[in-house]
């Protein structure tokens, strides 16, 4: 599996093919088999673990922690994890296969643990947690924020706004 983040971290996720990763273990295609039925099933797999380790990265910031404090830790982890892999970040399936529902469930745990001092239905205010650190980081490293403006600033307000709003059932 680690040749193919490497594979994914250097070139993209459209580079990651079973040949591509044959030739970075220098193996033939076909001894790929015996680990992975086809390239989808290798995708699934690398997504679950892009997936697993956002998860560690956020549970671990928000461990003791809770409130407008779990959220902003969360969402300054999330964003860090998305503009330190970028590549990884866009290869990861955003609606699971059936592979990765389990590790997808595990993320929704996070988010909804981070949630709990919010009288809010906490799977909806998940929803809109990941939308907005999602939509925000995306943004960013496809480089959509052209604007001079200072762009912490902007991450800032967002994270003020999410809290704001989050008090406000």
């Amino acid at each position: 599996m680690q040749i193919a983040l490497d594979l994914v971290d250097d070139e993209g996720a459209a580079a990651l093919t079973l040949a591509a990763v044959a030739a970075r273990a220098g193996v033939a295609t076909p001894s790929l088999y015996k680990h992975v039925r086809n390239l989808a099933e290798l995708r699934s797999l690398l997504s679950v673990r892009l997936v697993d380790e956002l998860t560690e990265r956020i549970g671990g910031v928000v461990q003791g922690r809770s409130g407008d404090e779990a959220v902003r830790a969360l969402m300054t982890a999330w964003r860090g994890y998305v503009r330190e892999h970028p590549q990884r970040y866009a290869a990861a399936d955003q609606a699971p296969s059936p592979i990765g529902a389990q590790a997808g469930e595990r993320l929704v745990d996070v988010l909804v643990a981070s949630l709990r001092a919010y009288d809010l239905d906490p799977i909806h205010a998940a929803r809109c947690l990941r939308a907005a650190v999602h939509g925000f980081a995306v943004l960013e490293i496809e480089g959509a924020f052209q604007r001079r403006e200072d762009l912490e600033e902007t991450y800032e307000l967002l994270v003020h706004m999410v809290t704001a709003g989050l008090r406000t059932p």
